[in-house]
């Protein structure tokens, strides 16, 4: 299926049938991240009944016990980080938007890795955007499996989170597991930025972690298409897919 999108004044033609899927899945030896064990998929017993065709039963009916947070791609809203634990799953009003994808290389700051407003130099000249997609290089291919527990990921400094503020971007996409450093103490100032916190929430942003940008996928405007699990938590597992665009 293929159509025409409008956003700054441009037409623009999608194709539809060639989806770029940047979801990492929930999965046994799968990413995770905040000292997390693996997810578990269990069988249900019950007296009579068991939850596995392998092991006898007429049907597949497993438990999942799993960490929104720590496996998987997911979305979050500013409910992750108030006393008010508001629900991911009531933020969107719409599911498809404007993206631009851009590759940063952080900088090495003694141990850390910073992504700053420098790396996002292509964020100020981009055409009006709802959402940013920040791929990091080098984009190894252990990325869609790895354990990000004490690892030290890059992330962004507060000048960069305030940047992707002004310049009004509403949902941003991430490569790593958090947009903050991972040892800091509890401040999360960049998760705080982004939301607004404490007094001037925005209450339409988003933030999804844990994504991966193939290679092939060149740094310029998509159209985004980013779903959610409709589970009511302050974060659930999402499927943001690109799809690439063309002028008319």
């Amino acid at each position: 299926m293929k159509g025409v999108v409008e956003f700054n004044n441009t037409l623009y033609k999608v194709d539809f049938s060639k989806p770029i899927d940047l979801s990492l899945p929930v999965k046994p030896g799968g990413v995770k991240a905040w000292y997390v064990s693996d997810p578990e998929f269990k069988p249900v017993i019950m007296k009579g009944f068991i939850g596995s065709v392998g092991q006898g039963g007429s049907v597949n009916f497993r438990d999942i016990t799993f960490n929104p947070h720590g496996h998987g791609t997911h979305t979050e809203c500013w409910g992750h980080i108030t006393k008010e634990v508001h629900p991911v799953n009531e933020i969107l009003d719409h599911y498809m938007m404007p993206a631009l994808v851009v590759t940063v290389t952080p900088e090495q700051v003694g141990s850390d890795q910073k992504i700053t407003p420098a790396c996002l130099k292509a964020l100020r000249n981009s055409p009006e955007v709802e959402a940013l997609i920040i791929r990091t290089a080098p984009n190894s291919s252990q990325k869609p499996d790895k354990n990000y527990t004490e690892t030290n990921w890059p992330y962004l400094t507060e000048e960069a989170a305030e940047l992707i503020v002004a310049q009004g971007i509403q949902h941003l996409l991430i490569d790593l597991p958090s947009v903050d450093k991972e040892n800091d103490n509890g401040s999360l100032v960049s998760h705080k930025i982004l939301f607004g916190l404490p007094n001037n929430i925005r209450k339409k942003q988003t933030i999804t972690e844990t994504i991966f940008v193939p290679d092939f996928v060149v740094d310029s405007v998509y159209v985004l298409n980013l779903q959610l699990a409709n589970i009511q938590n302050d974060a659930a597992p999402s499927r943001p897919v690109l799809y690439a665009i063309e002028k008319v």
